[in-house]
């Protein structure tokens, strides 16, 4: 994919629930260090589940990686737990806008800042936040749970950027949103890329709204990994445009069941 050092690589693993349901079936991905990669792909393809697998929130949920490995920085981290991986420097946004209901926009960034191993002082996190989201300074003492969507989506990335993160996990975050509010968070999520060097794994089901700002991305249907390539070479794949961007030739819907080429890629073996 790329000569960059990795931040992350997830080596053929597969993930399993409760001992028996096999979720993930053999995913290799790889991150380029300060790199956006996104991970597309239905609905129930194991977008999530291979996020949580990354972060340790599987073992929350019964699951658990019971084969091949996750390396973060060449350390491998598939059998630690969440919030040691935490402090490593990995941070999950997960999709629902999780704010700390009860609590100020202030008080939930605030949260964030207690997993930071290293970094900015608490003074300096919030100053870094409220200048990414204006919006949330002059909120910053209303209770989260009364601002828009929108605002609790930017508290949620704010939380995640207290932590002083290497690498943030982005689940699905334009789900329910306004399209203007869409364009406004996914201009920060590229900013902070850019000006503070933060690698990002994107799950995102609008692939043509993570194929704006991920220049390479993995394409995952039923727990694998079936194709991946540059932003640009996807956005130009028949089968991209056909079932995930939604347009035949002719500009109208077609099912994923219609499309008769789509092409397996070949599972890693490493």
């Amino acid at each position: 994919m790329s000569n960059q050092e990795s931040i992350l690589k997830i080596n053929n693993i597969e993930v399993k629930y409760h001992e028996v349901i096999l979720v993930i079936k053999g995913v290799s991905i790889e991150i380029p260090k300060g790199s956006i990669v996104a991970l597309l792909g239905a609905n129930g393809a194991g977008k999530s589940t291979t996020l949580k697998a990354v972060s340790g929130l599987l073992k929350h949920e019964n699951g658990e990686v019971t084969d091949g490995s996750i390396e973060f920085m060449g350390q491998r981290i598939d059998k630690m737990g969440a919030e040691k991986i935490a402090k490593m420097g990995i941070v999950q946004v997960i999709e629902g806008r999780r704010v700390f209901e009860h609590l100020t926009v202030e008080e939930n960034l605030k949260v964030g800042a207690h997993m930071r191993k290293y970094g900015r002082s608490l003074k300096e996190g919030l100053e870094m936040v409220y200048n990414y989201f204006p919006r949330l300074k002059e909120k910053r003492n209303e209770t989260a749970g009364f601002i828009s969507g929108g605002e609790q989506q930017m508290t949620v990335v704010g939380r995640a950027l207290m932590t002083s993160p290497e690498l943030i996990l982005l689940d699905e975050p334009s789900m329910g949103l306004a399209p203007l509010l869409i364009h406004e968070i996914f201009n920060i999520i590229t900013r902070l890329n850019q000006d503070e060097n933060i690698s990002i794994l994107l799950v995102e089901q609008n692939a043509k709204l993570a194929l704006s700002v991920a220049p390479y991305a993995y394409v995952m249907e039923n727990g694998r990994i079936v194709m991946d390539d540059t932003a640009e070479k996807l956005l130009e794949n028949p089968d991209i445009k056909d079932f995930y961007l939604g347009l035949t030739d002719v500009g109208g819907r077609k099912s994923f069941r219609d499309v008769k080429h789509y092409k397996r890629r070949k599972r890693w073996l490493t």
